[in-house]
């Protein structure tokens, strides 16, 4: 693995257990044995462009694992209950889900720094793609799918959250509960 791949690996991690804001440059450095000069020369302007390159590493790690979910199961309800069945194994098994996450940095950056929330909204734009795409298939209007979609993101975030501030999994498993119904729901075509 090169230099440049292994800043963003190792900050990545340090982003996600602490945060933007938790974590200094010194540490990043340090946790890599990397020097000043190296991070400079792969990422110019410091921390933030490190950030933005973190998640899109993120997004690129994540939108394949769900596009590679949700192809491999023939409707949204089956590939939704697969991607929530291995967030609560993750999470019962790691007692984390950060890989699957990234709200604490829009939290802290969002409205800091209009780059980093570019960064953010594209990753939610490809998840709802994907949901979008698999709904449509189903037969769901694209109005309607798109809308399922918003809800399906917001709500898979918002579990993801509440697993980790409850330490529990239990609001993944109450989503996997209620999806059916949503899904089954005679949405207008």
């Amino acid at each position: 693995m090169d230099t440049k791949s292994m800043m963003i690996d190792i900050a990545k991690n340090l982003f996600q257990q602490k945060g933007y804001i938790g974590v200094g440059l010194t540490e990043i450095l340090k946790a890599g044995n990397f020097s000043k000069g190296s991070l400079y020369h792969h990422f110019p302007n410091g921390k933030e462009e490190l950030l933005i390159a973190c998640l899109q590493s993120m997004s690129e790690g994540m939108t394949n694992d769900i596009e590679d979910i949700f192809e491999r199961y023939p409707t949204t309800e089956e590939a939704a209950t697969a991607m929530i069945n291995k967030l609560i194994a993750n999470f019962e098994s790691e007692g984390t889900i950060s890989a699957y996450t990234f709200s604490s940095i829009i939290s802290e950056m969002a409205l800091l720094s209009e780059p980093v929330r570019n960064a953010c909204s594209n990753l939610y734009i490809k998840m709802q793609r994907i949901y979008l795409n698999k709904l449509v298939a189903d037969g769901i209007s694209e109005e309607s799918a798109n809308s399922i979609a918003v809800m399906m993101t917001a709500s898979l975030e918002g579990a993801i959250l509440l697993c980790l501030t409850q330490k529990t999994s239990e609001p993944l498993k109450i989503i996997l509960d209620v999806l059916p119904t949503l899904l089954n729901f005679k949405w207008k075509q």
